[in-house]
């Protein structure tokens, strides 16, 4: 059984019992977290689409921890007019452990 979701405006592919870094979502290391933006569930007995949501459907997940993803190096420069500017950027992230996929009714 697989579950396609949305969250941080991406989308993910996900299983019970994988582990997927997403964008950054409210909790600490433990907590339970459910994501309601479900796009498709699938099993063995079929696939069910949502249009654009799947009605019901849910994915709990287990926060295992909050971090920062690797630094990212953004130059801007102006050409002839001696403009230079270098900032660094982090994007805060969470780590989730999928648990359960609810397909609802």
């Amino acid at each position: 059984m697989y579950a396609i979701i949305r969250t941080g405006g991406k989308q993910y592919r996900v299983a019970p019992d994988d582990v997927i870094t997403v964008e950054r979502l409210a909790g600490t290391a433990g907590d339970v977290v459910t994501l309601s933006d479900v796009l498709l569930v699938a099993s063995e007995s079929g696939q069910k689409t949502g249009a654009p949501l799947v009605a019901g459907a849910s994915v709990s997940a287990t926060l295992v921890e909050q971090s920062r993803g690797k630094k990212l190096i953004v130059f801007k420069k102006k050409r002839r007019q001696n403009y230079r500017r270098r900032n660094g950027h982090r994007q805060d992230l969470s780590v989730l452990k999928i648990t359960q996929i609810s397909a609802g009714e």
